[in-house]
């Protein structure tokens, strides 16, 4: 293996800043309620509406942001988002099943009750996150989904993305943003109940405050900086593997770009062409061009083995293939967020309207996650139903375990429902 660019972070480091200011933020929110919400909204963001429920006339006055064509397209990537969430839901089945003659089994899939969603708005007004974070949980029966985003310039939610989110389906809308949006919807704020779920990405305090929230609410997964993983050979195309490249590093400048080849010249023209597009003038060649500097890798392997084998250690949130091998590659590859096959398949689909979520896991978390999908809106509980004559069959095992574990009063519950009645119980 030859490393022609090294840059990939080993290793997400938690600043201990970020951890005390969210800490004291969540904290003081949890003992105050809205007088800390309204603190920290005023001093972060410049914002301290009377209410920050968005009422409908904000809604409404949304759509005039937004002109006929843009209103399609959205409405076309959510039509795919719902779809596709439409057939996942399908593949979820209840079961019940006679395990033993009086014995029955089974798991049903229970949609959560209230769901808060947030969609960034810092350096980019995230639109398509809210398709992706509100229409999902629609689809999966939740009753009620809270969407949330950040105030723009002071001004309220940015007008678009206030409409994606009345077209997605919220319920109801709040613009207020960072820590203490999360901390509003785990603890409740005004006359608004706590969620039991959270959902959406941002900046490293906001990762914080999921990671800090998780068991007061449940969270969707721990989101870093973006990143993408190219594994291309010499069949693909070197400027099309740098545009996408360098399409994930416009994220930030602490988004990581990898490409993984079997050819050092392919490798090489990559990097060429990755400083070529960099020249050029486009509005957010800056911060990718930072992202790239830092952290942009090129690794060369000796086979497509090896290439598996760095892939799946690195697991990257989006990992595409360009290579003469790709239903191989997508055949043997483990670790990764979301898979793009062949070269017409660029991340830029899926971030925004192909209907495939872009909720995804960062920082190596593929190796043990997938990403949010509908069934993350779902609870599967078990249940099990018993005759007589059925419970008396299982007695023995659980009295005899129970029994042994010195866990007497199990034993007695289970002798209770002896074929015996219990006789033998005390």
């Amino acid at each position: 293996m030859e490393l022609l660019k090294a840059g990939w972070p080993e290793r997400a480091e938690r600043s201990a800043e970020v951890i005390e200011t969210v800490s004291r933020i969540l904290s003081e929110v949890e003992r105050e309620g809205l007088p800390a919400i309204r603190r920290y909204s005023e001093h972060l963001d410049r914002w301290n509406p009377d209410s920050f429920i968005v009422p409908a006339s904000q809604v409404k006055a949304a759509a005039e942001t937004v002109d006929d064509e843009l209103a399609a397209q959205l409405e076309f990537a959510r039509t795919q988002v719902e779809r596709f969430a439409r057939a996942q839901r399908a593949t979820l089945t209840d079961l019940e099943v006679e395990t033993l003659p009086g014995v029955v089994l089974g798991h049903k899939h229970l949609p959560i009750s209230r769901v808060g969603s947030y969609s960034p708005g810092g350096r980019y007004p995230l639109i398509a996150s809210s398709i992706m974070t509100v229409t999902v949980p629609k689809v999966a029966g939740v009753d009620t989904v809270i969407a949330m985003a950040p105030p723009r310039g002071g001004n309220g939610i940015y007008g678009p993305q206030l409409y994606t989110m009345d077209l997605a389906g919220a319920d109801l809308i709040v613009c207020l943003g960072g820590v203490q949006a999360f901390a509003a919807l785990a603890f409740g704020f005004e006359d608004v109940a706590p969620v039991d779920l959270v959902v959406g990405a941002g900046n490293a305090y906001v990762a914080e405050a999921k990671r800090q929230l998780f068991g007061t609410v449940g969270i969707d997964l721990l989101a870093g900086p973006t990143e993408v993983a190219v594994i291309a050979d010499e069949t693909a195309d070197p400027r099309l593997v740098a545009a996408d490249l360098l399409g994930q590093a416009e994220h930030g400048p602490n988004s990581p770009a990898l490409l993984i080849t079997t050819s050092h010249d392919f490798g090489a023209a990559v990097i060429a062409e990755v400083d070529r597009w960099l020249e050029g003038d486009w509005p957010t060649a800056e911060v990718a061009g930072a992202a790239w500097r830092a952290y942009g890798t090129v690794v060369v392997c000796e086979s497509r083995e090896e290439v598996v084998t760095v892939s799946d250690t690195y697991a990257a949130e989006h990992l595409e293939i360009q290579t003469a091998d790709d239903d191989w590659y997508a055949a043997s590859l483990r670790n990764y967020g979301s898979l793009f096959i062949g070269a017409e398949a660029t991340v830029a689909f899926s971030d925004k309207s192909i209907g495939t979520n872009h909720v995804l896991p960062t920082g190596r978390a593929g190796r043990y996650t997938g990403g949010l999908w509908v069934g993350k809106f779902l609870k599967t509980v078990t249940y099990q139903r018993l005759t007589t004559a059925g419970a008396a069959s299982i007695a023995p095992s659980t009295a005899a375990i129970a029994d042994a574990e010195l866990m007497f009063g199990h034993a007695l519950t289970a002798r209770l429902r002896s074929a015996d009645g219990g006789a033998q119980a005390l």
